[in-house]
């Protein structure tokens, strides 16, 4: 039944909802607007292959070095605000890269653009996840289906604005103060008010002395050490095939099975596309089967697809297990936030900024480790990460919640 309090606060939670998708939107618009531009810059700072590598890896570094921090600005400054904000500084360190005149300010301000991605990402999921709370059903999985949804607009924006010979830093200025513009907008109709504690934080320990209170956090932390590193090897399985789709998919298609161009660029479509599609309906399955239930069904489909698809290498029989990895894996990164950020006993945001750093730190390790395999043996057998991620996701699925 619902009660006369639940229906006063419905067209808040509505308009919150509508917010932090618009949060989501904006981020993964803006981090696409640079990328189709990384040769244009290249070329305009004349860097090798080895330098641009180098340049590159800095974005993933600032992530890794501000991620622990982001649980304690979240409380501080509060996820809605957080994530606003941080969009807005995010704009202007792109346009930032945008600018760069030497191979070593490139370099710096994409590590500026990883420091302030790393805290964005976490405070938009933060206050998602509070949103969804207020729903009381799976909203999550529909954020980041916006998010890839905006990282598809952001790209293509950034192809018209090539197209068009537009300025780099002419079409960054304008992208940058276009999503600055609708993350404030967003932020007014964000939830007001602190952030909740995601787990069942006891209060227990709030007149401690600081002492006992970080003693007991330290105890909290090992306790829930078994889970949290659960947890990162699910959403680091989910971020790798992610990262084989996109980096290794056209290259695999290609050279080793001698796809025509055009062609072996399906493979990327097909995971990206059905990873989407499995987002879109992530959020119904894990109401109806539980978060547990989606996970090994999702575990089991990147496992015998991509499994079969190695075993009989054709391109159609590749194509089918990118499509199975993408959708597979859709619901992972999701879940594991979700569980992170409800873990008893830690302060808000701990548990997802604990887990978002992990699963950086996995995913700035996945790519050698590919291409180590691949020069070891070959491409295919390295690509043997895609059903082994599958199979960690149906060991460690258990920590995951089931149906409620």
């Amino acid at each position: 039944m619902t009660t006369p309090a639940a229906t006063a606060q419905a067209p808040r939670l509505h308009r919150a909802r509508a917010a932090v998708s618009a949060l989501f939107f904006c981020n993964g618009a803006m981090y696409a607007s640079i990328l189709p531009r990384y040769p244009e810059i290249k070329a305009s700072l004349d860097l090798s292959d080895a330098a641009y590598g180098l340049s590159i890896a800095a974005l993933p570094v600032g992530a890794l070095l501000s991620g622990l921090a982001a649980a304690t600005l979240v409380r501080r400054v509060g996820s809605a605000r957080l994530a606003a904000y941080g969009s807005v500084v995010l704009s202007l360190a792109i346009l930032a890269v945008g600018l760069a005149t030497t191979p070593l300010f490139f370099a710096l301000a994409l590590f500026v653009v990883g420091l302030l991605d790393s805290v964005t990402d976490v405070a938009q999921n933060a206050h998602g996840l509070r949103v969804q709370r207020g729903y009381r059903r799976s909203i999550i999985n529909g954020f980041h289906a916006i998010w890839s949804l905006g990282a598809v607009s952001g790209g293509l924006l950034s192809a018209v604005a090539v197209a068009l010979r537009l300025p780099l830093t002419v079409h960054l200025t304008a992208t940058g103060a276009l999503f600055s513009a609708v993350a404030l907008l967003a932020l007014r109709s964000c939830l007001p008010g602190p952030d909740e504690a995601g787990g069942r934080a006891s209060a227990a320990g709030a007149g401690q002395a600081p002492g006992a209170s970080v003693a007991g956090s330290l105890a909290t932390l090992r306790r829930l050490a078994p889970s949290v590193v659960a947890l990162a090897l699910i959403a680091i399985a989910g971020v790798t095939v992610e990262d084989v789709g996109g980096s290794w998919s056209s290259l695999y298609l290609r050279e080793s099975l001698g796809a025509p161009g055009a062609l072996a660029a399906l493979g990327y479509i097909s995971l990206v596309g059905f990873h989407f599609l499995g987002r879109l309906l992530g959020d119904g399955m894990v109401d109806r089967f539980g978060q547990r239930a989606v996970a090994r069904l999702g575990g089991l489909l990147a496992t015998l697809g991509m499994g079969a698809a190695l075993a009989f290498p054709t391109v159609p029989s590749t194509l089918l297990g990118f499509a199975a990895a993408g959708f597979g894996v859709a619901t992972l990164v999701p879940a594991a936030l979700q569980a992170a950020d409800a873990l008893p006993g830690l302060r808000p945001g701990t548990g997802l900024a604990l887990l978002t750093w992990l699963m950086r730190l996995g995913f700035l390790l996945s790519p050698p480790v590919i291409g180590l395999i691949s020069d070891a043996s070959d491409l295919r057998t390295a690509l043997l990460v895609v059903p082994v991620a599958g199979v960690l996701v149906l060991a460690l699925s258990r920590v995951l919640r089931s149906r409620a």
